[in-house]
């Protein structure tokens, strides 16, 4: 989207399953068997000098799929809303209609970091606008302009990362989609964890919604050895596959724009925690399965697994919660993946650059802390480089 350029969204209202301010952007889905809620991604940092976010994920046995991001309500009468990106700040233009507002009195506008609520006050009774807690980054709040434009409420906000360009008002699927290719840079993503099946329904909607490759090492393994997974673990033994995926992690890790589901549990590389040498050449995602009920609690339990890193999964980048799965959800899972990859990467925005250099010096194992060419990775991380 060029910077003076304005995207129309047309809002539609029906029932509480809908989002109110597009039909194309659904925060609540129906659906027979299970309830998954969506928290905003928890920013840590652990003692190993990387940083991890966990989104924890809670599924139940009920009717409804929620997602706790969503706005919350939108009149009837407000049609549509108009939003651009202008390098340093964002505009967003609300339809007042038929609203008949009679002074600048009658409208509450209160912007506070990510998250955004507009009231209007009409016959004594607020009726809300917009109401997000999920701005798509962060805005400076003190910095807010708003004004009335004819039958437009006109609202300014200035953005914390003026290079960060801005698909959308919220930060939703499409908008992070369509905005995390600015940050990954090509970078490719590797998803590991407890289930294979996991791995493989996340890596398949990120990649179709990223415009990456999806690539699943259960499927290159079986095809090259002509066999199950199970078959050949039954007849040489899980070291034998899990040195098989090695060297398919070795092929893989100088492509680009790829999205990789791994092995699952004991049978994969990535649980053992000194088999990620090439794994290190991507983003990596680690689908976590938990028992915790909120954010905090996950927040914890993850912390722990990255102290102890007694899992080969605690080296991920990124941690995502989840109580239970359902196969219908992956892409929610995706969202929240994506969400904290985005939270990650603009934490340091070297980072791309780094798991670059990492590859074209020959995924060393030197990662986080990326040793000078010609360091040899035999002779131990503090051995030095005579570089005469």
């Amino acid at each position: 989207m060029a910077a003076a350029a304005a995207t129309y969204h047309h809002l539609s209202l029906s029932s509480i399953s809908q989002n109110p301010i597009s039909k194309s952007k659904t925060q609540h889905f129906s659906s027979p068997r299970h309830s998954v809620s969506i928290f905003k991604p928890i920013f840590i940092s652990s003692s190993l000098h990387k940083s991890t976010n966990v989104v924890p994920i809670k599924t139940h046995d009920r009717r409804r799929f929620t997602c706790s991001n969503s706005l919350s309500s939108i009149p009837a009468n407000t049609s549509q809303y108009e939003f651009s990106d202008g390098s340093a700040e964002i505009e967003l233009r609300l339809q007042l209609g038929s609203l008949e507002i009679q002074s600048s009195k009658d409208i509450f506008v209160d912007a506070d970091g990510t998250c955004l609520t507009v009231r209007v006050n009409r016959s004594g009774s607020f009726i809300t606008l917009i109401e997000t807690n999920q701005l798509f980054d962060k805005i400076k709040p003190t910095e807010t302009i708003w004004y009335i434009d004819e039958d437009q409420l006109v609202i300014n906000l200035k953005k914390q990362d003026p290079e960060l360009k801005w698909p959308d008002i919220v930060e939703s699927w499409e908008s992070l989609t369509a905005g995390s290719m600015q940050l990954l840079k090509g970078t490719s993503i590797f998803l590991v964890g407890d289930s294979t099946e996991v791995n493989e329904k996340v890596a398949l909607e990120l990649a179709v919604g990223l415009g990456y490759t999806p690539l699943s090492t259960k499927e290159l393994l079986e095809t090259f050895a002509k066999q199950t997974i199970d078959s050949w673990m039954l007849a040489e033994g899980s070291d034998s596959v899990v040195n098989g995926e090695c060297d398919v992690l070795e092929s893989l890790s100088s492509h680009v724009r790829a999205v990789v589901a791994t092995l699952g549990g004991q049978q994969g590389a990535a649980a053992r925690a000194d088999k990620w040498q090439h794994l290190y050449a991507g983003f990596t995602v680690w689908l976590s399965q938990t028992e915790a009920m909120d954010e905090n609690s996950a927040k914890e339990e993850a912390r722990r697994h990255v102290k102890d890193g007694k899992l080969g999964y605690s080296n991920a980048d990124v941690v995502v919660k989840l109580q239970g799965w359902d196969a219908d959800h992956a892409k929610s899972v995706a969202q929240a993946s994506l969400s904290a990859l985005k939270q990650l990467i603009q934490s340091d925005k070297k980072l791309p650059g780094k798991k670059s250099l990492y590859i074209r010096l020959g995924c060393r194992g030197d990662w986080p802390n990326i040793k000078p060419p010609g360091w040899d990775p035999s002779a131990g991380p503090n051995a030095s480089t005579d570089t005469n």
